[in-house]
């Protein structure tokens, strides 16, 4: 019974990935009826991968269940298209299509409304676990029992069973936004990391930045930094990047001397970094894309990330440089053997292997096509499909990248693999926005938290942080950026924050929930690699990460660093330079205090004063009645470099 589970899992994936190429590029069927389809494929490979649960793997009665489900599966989401698609005319109830049949559907709709909601909660139960799916019932009773709610949990008068059917399953609501970024930009872009993947071309990634940092010290940590940085921007996963090339810079890492838990701390934080990282990014940037009114463009998304991804990857860089400096008596030239504080040996950095071009070839030939035919104006599916067709046609001139009929139908395959959680998790996620929609709640949940917020701006910032990275905790940050967004983002606006910059506020910290503890599901994967402790990881992580828990608060404050203006348009160099160049000296003084090395060891004093120059450099704007403020932090932090510096030197060798 497995076996033929596993057996046919192969041609549903191979028919999904086809599907939305085909349907994406050349549309053939009505909306609805597409991401009914693409739902449908998604799921029926959830209940044919993802077990009951783990214990009745090998029971035959639950495998048994599995099949029955993907039956109900076909039979639910089939029926949306069915219902929708004028081929099927002679099949509609009553001889209407399912979308003139609002508030007066057919009781069969109700019944098939209702078994596929319970479907698609069971299948983000599998697959992502029951947080989902438990916020989703959880919305669907304060749907059907709104009117006993008390006025504080957003009273209104409560909704028949039928009404809650029709606005979540059968008119919108699972086939929605969420759904729909999914399927139109989401799962190409997976589909372009599995095609890269299979022709060798990630692998470059790891290796170049090897040649690049050589035999730097910490090299191993920095070569996590970028690699990660860079595959994370194509999987847009924290999770799946942090197991993927953590698997080889983790024991790189700890074979330097870096402790189990900082190994996995690093690998964690850049690695959830990589969905902020242009061009490709994570699946909330597309998201962008259908909820920002007035709409933007992906180059205007690609634009503004630019500045905010360099700031968190310099960041990080040194804060490994300088922790590497702090465990190691080591130079830049380090000799082949140290001795570190805590006892452990560093040893050489393994032999650097040679580039192999053709697969650095294929890699920069996906990313300049899909650059230039985004800069051309092609929608981003569009672009990412012609990347994918660079990257078959460029693959042929080497044996070594070849990817053949079986290497294509196989990189289709593990794309399916890698986003049929997320296509179940975007479906129950649409349950959440359907009663959203019926009840009014996100308008009065914005109204509240403007009230709370009293219109002070960073008040209101940080009740927005706290509640996105409390539901990123147990959501996929890309459906927690988008039910934040939807909800509670419009508050930002009405306090005056440039619109972009709102949403990118909320992405941010959709992200960092990955690294959050105690819920760091990026630190806990890295964990289990290093075989390190998890909550000593998660804290580890979140210590690497703290740049990007003040870089949003940042470019709130200064729409200048996502290239914006905050009256509209595109600011002067000059004035994106003067925004820029104090957070980039914060940057490099709060890495400074986080590794607690300089020159030397930092004190406890110093490193409190550099915080708090860090805070003063964020968070007070750069206006001319405010520069004084900006010249003495700076004159402070120069000096706690400068007395470092003169310490180290008069004892020179002495590291702490």
């Amino acid at each position: 019974m497995k076996q033929i589970k596993q057996t046919l899992i192969i041609p549903v994936a191979v028919l999904l990935s086809l599907f939305i190429l085909a349907e994406v590029n050349y549309p053939f069927l009505k909306p609805q009826s597409q991401l009914a389809i693409f739902a449908m494929l998604g799921l029926i490979v959830v209940f044919l991968k993802y077990p009951l649960h783990s214990r009745f793997a090998e029971n035959r009665f639950c495998q048994i269940l599995d099949f029955v489900l993907v039956g109900s599966v076909i039979i639910c989401f089939g029926y949306i298209a069915i219902q929708t698609e004028p081929i099927f005319e002679k099949l509609w109830l009553n001889g209407v299509f399912l979308g003139e049949r609002a508030s007066a559907e057919h009781m069969l709709d109700y019944f098939i409304g209702g078994f596929g909601l319970i479907l698609i909660l069971e299948a983000a139960r599998r697959s992502i676990g029951i947080t989902l799916p438990l916020l989703a019932i959880a919305f669907l009773l304060y749907a059907s029992f709104g009117q006993f709610m008390p006025s504080w949990l957003f009273q209104h008068r409560g909704y028949a069973l039928q009404r809650i059917i029709s606005k979540t399953y059968l008119h919108g609501g699972v086939f929605g936004i969420a759904l729909r970024v999914m399927f139109i930009y989401v799962f190409l872009f997976v589909l372009f990391g599995t095609f890269l993947e299979r022709t060798g071309a990630t692998a470059y990634i790891l290796k170049l930045t090897r040649r690049i940092f050589g035999k730097s010290v910490g090299s191993p940590a920095k070569v996590a930094v970028i690699g990660s940085g860079l595959m994370g921007s194509l999987s847009g996963s924290a999770v799946a990047n942090t197991a993927t090339t953590g698997t080889f810079t983790i024991p790189l890492m700890r074979s330097v001397g870096f402790q189990p838990t900082i190994a996995g701390g690093i690998e964690a934080a850049a690695s959830s970094g990589g969905a902020l990282v242009p061009p490709i990014m994570g699946a909330a940037a597309y998201m962008m894309l259908e909820i920002v009114e007035p709409s933007v463009t992906y180059l205007e998304i690609i634009k503004a990330a630019l500045l905010p991804a360099i700031l968190y990857y310099t960041a990080l860089l040194l804060i490994v440089h300088f922790y590497a400096k702090r465990i190691s008596n080591t130079t830049l030239d380090h000799s082949a053997q140290d001795t570190v504080a805590n006892g452990d040996t560093v040893q050489d950095d393994p032999p650097i292997e040679k580039l192999p071009r053709m697969q650095g070839v294929v890699f920069f030939a996906a990313f300049l096509t899909l650059i230039l035919f985004l800069l051309m104006g092609s929608t981003p599916f569009r672009a990412v499909s012609w990347s994918l067709l660079t990257i078959l046609v460029v693959s042929l001139f080497h044996v070594k990248t070849r990817v053949g009929i079986s290497g294509i139908l196989k990189s289709m395959e593990n794309a399916a693999h890698s986003g049929v959680s997320l296509i179940a998790a975007a479906a129950c996620v649409g349950i959440i926005l359907g009663v959203v929609d019926l009840t009014g709640v996100g308008s009065e949940m914005a109204s509240a938290l403007l009230s709370l917020s009293e219109t002070n701006l960073i008040f209101a910032l940080f009740l927005l942080m706290v509640s996105t990275i409390i539901l990123g905790m147990g959501l996929p940050s890309s459906v927690c950026y988008l039910l934040v967004a939807i909800m509670v983002g419009p508050v930002l606006v009405d306090l005056g924050v440039v619109l972009l910059a709102a949403h990118f506020f909320i992405f941010y910290f959709g992200m960092m929930s990955m690294v959050t503890p105690p819920v760091a599901l990026a630190a806990y994967t890295a964990a289990a690699i290093a075989d390190a402790n998890i909550m000593k990881t998660a804290f580890a992580a979140f210590r690497f990460a703290l740049v990007g828990f003040a870089l949003p608060y940042a470019f709130v404050l200064r729409p200048e660093l996502l290239l914006l203006h905050a009256d509209g348009g595109t600011p002067e160099i000059w004035t994106i330079l003067i925004n820029l160049l104090p957070t980039l000296a914060g940057t490099v003084i709060l890495a400074s205090s986080i590794a607690g090395y300089a020159f030397k060891s930092l004190s406890l004093w110093e490193r409190g004063v550099m915080f708090i120059a860090v805070a003063v450099l964020f968070f007070i704007p750069t206006d001319v009645n405010f520069l004084w403020i900006h010249g003495i932090t700076l004159l402070a932090s120069v000096f706690i470099f400068y007395y470092n510096w003169r310490k180290g030197k008069l004892n020179h060798g002495n590291y702490t």
